[in-house]
């Protein structure tokens, strides 16, 4: 079974952002469960957004084998992230195990548009969603549904956090980096990358089909990774 956790708006200018927080939150949750990755999402870039850095929201992705009490697992994570709680943050947390395509869409549409924390809170509550703002404007429940909905497509996003990757450094072959947690590696265009060797600092897999699919590019003796949304 699949659980999707969302949250956004954790930080403050002074703080360490949002992907920082769901890694150590992933750190715990994986006594329990089995953490599939932790993975960015890009919202709309616009000044009529307030945002610290670049309006990115994080969500968490857990598989289980029993049936899992979201309730508790939700309110688990809102402990974890009350306790680091940041003067200036807006806060949002997000959990659910079945998505329908209409907050798929939201979180598509918060990519591109200006959304409401009052549709956002609508879907939630329709769709029997966790949704909670967590302090301030509570402005983060948007990026917290939008990256809950974003992760349930399956196409959207870079991996922060899947496997070992973080562990890896320097030049790698292909069967180490896949060994570390990435399903396949290619390039922007899609054809199979099976051999050379891979920088992997930074590396940061596109989430697709699902699955964290590392995309290349050749760089004179060796393949260097490229940062999708």
């Amino acid at each position: 079974m699949l659980i999707y956790l969302g949250m956004d708006d954790t930080d403050n200018y002074e703080s360490r952002g949002t992907g920082h927080i769901a890694r150590q939150v992933a750190a715990n949750l994986a006594a329990n469960f089995t953490v599939l990755g932790v993975v960015r999402h890009q919202l709309l870039f616009d000044p009529r957004v307030p945002y610290t850095s670049h309006n990115s929201s994080a969500s968490i992705l857990l598989e289980t084998v029993a049936e899992p009490d979201i309730h508790s697992i939700f309110q688990q994570v809102k402990d974890m992230m009350l306790a680091d709680f940041q003067p200036g943050s807006d806060p949002g947390l997000c959990a659910a195990m079945v998505v329908p395509q209409v907050v798929m869409e939201f979180g598509q549409r918060a990519k591109r548009e200006l959304v409401s924390q009052e549709e956002a809170r609508r879907l939630a509550a329709n769709h029997g969603i966790l949704l909670e703002g967590l302090g301030g404007t509570e402005g983060g429940v948007i990026g917290a549904l939008a990256a809950v909905g974003l992760a349930a497509t399956g196409s959207d996003g870079r991996y922060v956090l899947v496997g070992k990757l973080r562990e890896l450094s320097g030049l790698q072959s292909v069967s180490e980096i896949l060994t570390a947690g990435v399903n396949r590696v290619e390039t922007l265009d899609g054809q199979p990358v099976m051999d050379g060797m891979i920088l992997a600092d930074k590396l940061r897999p596109a989430r697709r089909e699902s699955l964290p699919v590392a995309v290349v590019q050749w760089d004179e003796d060796h393949w260097t990774p490229l940062k999708l949304d």
